[in-house]
């Protein structure tokens, strides 16, 4: 596992459009609705957020391609697990507990003790945030039209 830099954003991608395959057949409301942006622009407002110091990306890579991401934000006393994702063919190696543990550990690196993290309603990796402690603080409802 390793953090990434800007130049290497691009690489991310394919995990951003299994990410949202993955919602679009999870998910219990909005089947049909990711990516909520284009993924081109999701890969540039990562490059500003690793350029701005803003956030931090590591990847798990195999074989010389990106099995997994992790993308944390820093918001002052709050930090946020944008993303945490793991490629089907790769589950079940512990990548996603890796990725966790580094996210925790940079985390906590920056003085932040509260972390929020948005799951898709109807995603099971839910229980891999459990098992680390989180524990549901809201519930967020759309309207979408």
């Amino acid at each position: 596992m390793r953090e990434i830099s800007t130049k290497e954003v691009d690489k991310l991608k394919h995990c951003l459009e299994e990410l949202a395959d993955h919602h679009n057949m999870v998910s219990v409301n909005f089947k049909g609705h990711y990516p909520k942006r284009p993924f081109d622009e999701t890969i540039r407002i990562f490059s500003d957020d690793l350029e701005e110091g803003k956030s931090s990306i590591a990847v798990i890579e195999e074989d010389e391609k990106v099995a997994g991401f992790c993308k944390i934000d820093f918001d002052d006393v709050v930090g946020i697990l944008e993303y945490l994702v793991v490629l089907a063919e790769y589950r079940g190696k512990g990548y996603g507990t890796e990725l966790m543990e580094w996210a925790l550990n940079r985390f906590e690196e920056k003085g932040v003790h509260d972390i929020d993290v948005k799951v898709a309603d109807g995603n099971k990796v839910i229980s891999l945030y459990e098992r680390f402690g989180f524990k549901m603080n809201a519930h967020i409802l759309r309207l979408s039209r």
